[in-house]
């Protein structure tokens, strides 16, 4: 999945922006997901249905003839719904804090930029730019830039790759310094999948599950050396 995350501060057009690129890969025949970050305490509005029963129940799955959304009583982290968000592009929307995939800045003022950690942009858009960063104007180069440069990191902070944090491995890759597929926490030598999404894992945490795989299976009559591949249906 390709990734790309619009940050800016309020009122600064990251919305429209979103929406607008959103538009431009669908255009493009892409299946898009989106995920919007916000400092309002409730994605629901008050004394509805879904908000009522919230009150009392871990999780709420809403659905109408049009559309079907699902609310958790806490917050939770952006990969844990990922296999839900099925698409070749994700479009994120705000999430400042977040510093394990590429960003776009909308700023209203270029002093603004120092803030919105500028290692992990590929660009500015907009009408205000900011010093070493490429600007762009046209929605249609922002698609563009999200399929070539796009990415997600998945947020371990691990350190298997030789970088302190995410963070730094991403702003590495932005750089053109490294690639994403230098991250260690999704490695071809055990790959499992999620509703077809890569489940991120330290390479500790690998060796232990693959061991422990081939331990189980040697005890099995017909075993032998070789690429494993096992299906399960969660």
């Amino acid at each position: 999945m390709k990734a790309i995350q619009i940050v800016g501060y309020k009122k600064s057009g990251k919305t429209s922006l979103a929406l607008e690129l959103a538009a431009a890969l669908k255009a493009r025949g892409l299946a898009v997901s989106a995920a919007k970050f916000t400092h309002n305490p409730s994605l629901d509005k008050a004394d509805t249905d879904t908000d009522r029963l919230a009150a009392h129940c871990r999780a709420v799955a809403a659905f109408t003839p049009a559309e079907s959304a699902v609310f958790w009583s806490g917050p939770r982290f952006l990969h844990d719904v990922l296999p839900l968000l099925d698409a070749d592009v994700l479009v994120v929307e705000g999430g400042k804090e977040l510093a394990f995939l590429p960003r776009v800045l909308v700023l209203r003022d270029p002093s603004e930029a120092a803030a919105l950690q500028p290692g992990l942009a590929l660009a500015t858009f907009g009408e205000v730019g900011a010093s070493g960063l490429p600007h762009l104007r046209d929605v249609e180069e922002l698609a563009d830039l999200a399929l070539s440069r796009g990415f997600l990191l998945p947020g371990l902070n691990c350190g298997a790759c030789g970088e302190p944090s995410c963070a730094e491995m991403a702003a590495r890759i932005v750089a053109g310094n490294a690639a994403p597929a230098d991250c260690q926490a999704v490695r071809e030598a055990m790959r499992v999948t999620v509703g077809g999404v890569p489940l991120a894992m330290n390479p500790f945490v690998e060796r232990i599950l693959a061991a422990g795989i081939k331990a189980m299976l040697a005890q099995l009559k017909g075993f032998a050396p070789g690429r494993v591949e096992i299906g399960l249906d969660a």
